[in-house]
């Protein structure tokens, strides 16, 4: 098994992702079919009803919202523009009439919902923390596909040298004909390193909690 090299001298935008599968929680047989030696999850919670619960949990998602609720910060590293510009985003397709989908958004410039917040592209890269100062853990990210459609809407982020973990997550918030809010959470994951492999069963049970935050970091009273 192969060590995850931590390439403190390059910068984080320069740096490729620590597993080839990229885009795979965007696959719905992904379940039955996860890449070879790694652990796939799925969640689907429903989370409120209506235009405001929509509008909120998807602006929410896309902007880093569901991480900081659930107890991450959240440092962004600027890219060049040719790096957001050039990288892949996948067509999508309508369920009903597997039409493809015209994302809202085409620009590279940086995007804004209407509270103010500032929305991931396919792209960026951030650094998730997790505790304080000294005790922080630092999980370097890149956003691997933006969803921008009328009824679902979310992203994916694929694992930068440095994190504990290598794999994909994927949070989609998607609005049902029912005006039911319903929230997706995917993700293929094992150890980096072989010292994370040695502490497979925290590494475990700290995801469990965290995919209980996730699942409620969006269903909270609305502001």
């Amino acid at each position: 098994m192969s060590e995850t090299r931590v390439t403190a001298d390059v910068p984080i935008w320069q740096q490729a992702v620590t597993y080839a599968a990229i885009g795979a929680t965007q696959d719905d047989d992904f379940l039955r079919y996860p890449p070879k030696g790694y652990r796939a999850i799925e969640r689907k919670v429903r989370i409120g009803h209506g235009e405001d619960r929509w509008h909120h949990a998807w602006t929410e998602t896309l902007s880093w919202g569901i991480k900081i609720r659930s107890g991450f910060r959240v440092k962004r590293i600027e890219s060049p523009e040719e790096i957001v510009a050039n990288t892949y985003v996948p067509v999508t397709f309508d369920e009903a009439t597997g039409e493809p989908v015209q994302p809202a958004t085409l620009t590279t410039d940086a995007v804004y919902a209407d509270t103010g917040a500032q929305l991931v592209r396919a792209g960026d890269s951030a650094i998730l923390l997790l505790g304080w100062r000294a005790l922080s853990f630092r999980e370097p990210v890149r956003v691997v596909a933006v969803i921008d459609e009328p009824t679902r809407r979310g992203f994916s982020y694929g694992t930068l040298p440095g994190h504990p973990l290598s794999g994909e997550e994927l949070f989609v918030v998607e609005r049902r004909d029912d005006d039911s809010v319903w929230l997706t959470i995917r993700s293929i994951s094992r150890p980096a390193t072989r010292a994370w492999w040695a502490l497979l069963p925290l590494v475990r049970l700290v995801q469990a909690i965290f995919l209980s935050r996730y699942e409620h970091a969006l269903t909270r009273p609305l502001p």
